[in-house]
């Protein structure tokens, strides 16, 4: 059986105002998010893991590095989604801009795109079951921390789940928090913890 420990990765500027919409955009962590990735490096000192995997974008990547303090392989099927014309923006301003784009994604977003130019939410859900496919090829038992975003977690967690992807809202994933599930060697998943801090 493999532990899969999901985390979302610390705060940055942009989750501090008013959630802006980050997704491809490459910023850091606050000091608030980097207190929050020591905080889940406390939390999981008593586990061994057997590889630790993140989102090329530096907020993810230094978040599992702090989380970890072991070396982090980057997988570009991590990154999060791209927001389309959504991105650097707040919901308030791009719903204002074009409320049509976000009905649209949200009563549909395995068909829709994301702010009308960016992924829909099968091309993300599709990368990113790709990535745990093969990890599960590359690690059949074991512990494995991986640290992505607010939205693949989410598209991810509702796809496997079985769930709409328009439900994918429903599904909380803080700042720097743990989402635990386990994948066992015919691929079934089972969630353990959600939104967690263990």
């Amino acid at each position: 059986m493999l532990n899969v420990y999901l985390l979302r990765h610390g705060q940055t500027a942009w989750n501090a105002d008013n959630n802006r919409y980050c997704g491809r955009t490459d910023i850091s962590l606050t000091a608030t998010g980097i207190r929050q990735a020591e905080a889940v490096k406390e939390q999981l000192k008593g586990i061994t893991f057997d590889g630790v995997y993140s989102s090329p974008l530096e907020r993810a990547f230094m978040t599992a590095n702090i989380a970890s303090g072991v070396h982090v392989k980057k997988d570009a099927r991590l990154i999060e989604a791209d927001f389309g014309d959504w991105e650097k923006k707040t919901k308030e301003e791009f719903i204002a801009e074009n409320a049509t784009l976000w009905h649209n994604w949200m009563e549909d977003p395995a068909k829709y795109k994301a702010g009308g130019t960016g992924e829909s939410g099968m091309e993300i859900v599709t990368r990113v079951d790709d990535f745990f496919r093969e990890l599960r090829e590359r690690h059949a038992s074991g512990n494995i921390l991986v640290a992505a975003h607010n939205g693949v977690n989410r598209l991810y967690l509702a796809y496997k789940l079985g769930m709409p992807l328009k439900n994918y809202r429903m599904l909380v994933q803080e700042n720097a928090s743990i989402t635990m599930f386990t994948l066992s060697a015919e691929g079934d998943f089972t969630l353990q913890h959600l939104n967690s801090k263990l």
